[in-house]
C-alpha cells in the first residue's frame, strides 16, 4: 500500500513543472483590465528571488523540452504580450533592475503606424538587449473568425515587416488573445517558428508540445503562490478535439495514468464536476448547449494538478 502511494504521488509531482507567465501593461491605470501596477511587478519580482525561483529565457525551457530533459521546479519564464509603450517606460527598468530576462511579442501593425500606446520600432531594438523579440500577428485579429488565408497574409505581412525593421527573423509567435484551432495552428506552423504560445494556464514539462505552450497571466493584484502550485496531470485528450458545429458538447474522452479513478472535470458556464475513470479511460457523455464560443475543458486532481483544453467557435 505504502508503494502504492508513492508511485501515485510521484507521477503527479515528481514530474517537474516550470511556470511560463504572460504580462501586458505596466503601471498603467487607465487600464486596469491587463495592467500591472510597478509595486505588484517588484513584489512579484522579490517573490521570485527571495523564494529560489530562477527566471530563465523562454527559449532555455524549450531547448530542455526539445531535448526532453527535466525543466526544473523553480525555472520561470516572463513574457510581455503586444508591445505596449508602457512596458519599455515602466516595465522594463524593473526587469533590468532584476536582471530578469523576458520575451516581448510585438503587435507589428501598432508599431509600424506608429499608434501612440506602443512602443516604435527604435524602443524595440534597445529592449531586444535584455530580452527575446517573438511575432503577435500584424493586425492582432481574433485568428479563428478569419479565413485561414487571411491568417497566412497577416502573418506572412507581419513576419517580413519584422524581419526588416528588426534585422532578424522572428523564432516564436504568441496567439493573439491566446485563440487557435487545430486549422490555424497548422498556418502558424507553416512559417517554421522553433515555438508558438498559448494562453491556457498550466505548466511546461519536459512532454510540452513546443507549438502549444502553456502560459499564465499576470495581471491585476494577482495570487503569484496560488499561480505558482499549478501542475500538468498528462492526459491524452480525444474528445472534444473541435468546438461543436451544432454547440452541443456531447462528451469528454481522454485517456489518463489507470492508477487514477476520480476526477474532477470543469466545463466553461457549468463549473465543477466530480466524474468516474475506468481502466485509464475518461468517457463522460454530457450534451451540453456551450454558453461560451470561448470554452475552456478542465481535468483536474486537486483544481491545480490540470490538462487545459480551450475550444473555440469557427465564426467564419
Amino acid at each position: 500500500m505504502r508503494f502504492l502511494l508513492l508511485l501515485f504521488i510521484s507521477y503527479y509531482y515528481l514530474n517537474a513543472n516550470a511556470h511560463i507567465f504572460v504580462y501586458h501593461r505596466f503601471g498603467d491605470d487607465k487600464h486596469s483590465s491587463t495592467n500591472t501596477t510597478l509595486k505588484e511587478l517588484d513584489k512579484e519580482f522579490k517573490y521570485f528571488k527571495d523564494n529560489g525561483y530562477k527566471v530563465v529565457k523562454l527559449s532555455q525551457i524549450v531547448e530542455r523540452i526539445k531535448s526532453k530533459k527535466e525543466v526544473p521546479d523553480n525555472w520561470v519564464a516572463l513574457t510581455i504580450d503586444d508591445s505596449y509603450k508602457s512596458f519599455y517606460k515602466n516595465g522594463l527598468p524593473i526587469f533590468i533592475k532584476y536582471n530578469y530576462p523576458f520575451s516581448l511579442y510585438v503587435y507589428v501593425k501598432a508599431t509600424q503606424k506608429k499608434y501612440g500606446d506602443f512602443m516604435s520600432w527604435e524602443e524595440i531594438k534597445e529592449a531586444s538587449k535584455y530580452g527575446e523579440i517573438g511575432l503577435h500577428s500584424y493586425s492582432h485579429p481574433h485568428l479563428t473568425n478569419i479565413s485561414l488565408e487571411k491568417v497566412k497574409i497577416d502573418t506572412k505581412k507581419s513576419f517580413e515587416i519584422f524581419e526588416k525593421k528588426l534585422g532578424f527573423k522572428p523564432k516564436s509567435y504568441a496567439y493573439p488573445y491566446g485563440e487557435y484551432n487545430q486549422k490555424v495552428q497548422k498556418i502558424i506552423k507553416s512559417f517554421n517558428f522553433d515555438y508558438i504560445l498559448n494562453q491556457n494556464t498550466g505548466t511546461v514539462t519536459k512532454s510540452s508540445d513546443i507549438y502549444d505552450i502553456n502560459r499564465i497571466a499576470l495581471v491585476g493584484k494577482v495570487n503569484l503562490q496560488e499561480k505558482l502550485k499549478y501542475k500538468t496531470l498528462n492526459v491524452q485528450w480525444i474528445e472534444p478535439k473541435t468546438y461543436p458545429k451544432d454547440n452541443i458538447l456531447k462528451k469528454v474522452k481522454a485517456k489518463i495514468d489507470p492508477n487514477i479513478k476520480e476526477l474532477k472535470l470543469y466545463i466553461t458556464g457549468y463549473g465543477w464536476q466530480n466524474i468516474k475513470v475506468k481502466n485509464g479511460i475518461i468517457d463522460k457523455k454530457l450534451d451540453l448547449q456551450l454558453k461560451k464560443s470561448r470554452t475552456r475543458v478542465i481535468l483536474s486532481t486537486d483544481y491545480f494538478t490540470i490538462a487545459n483544453k480551450i475550444i473555440i467557435q469557427d465564426k467564419k
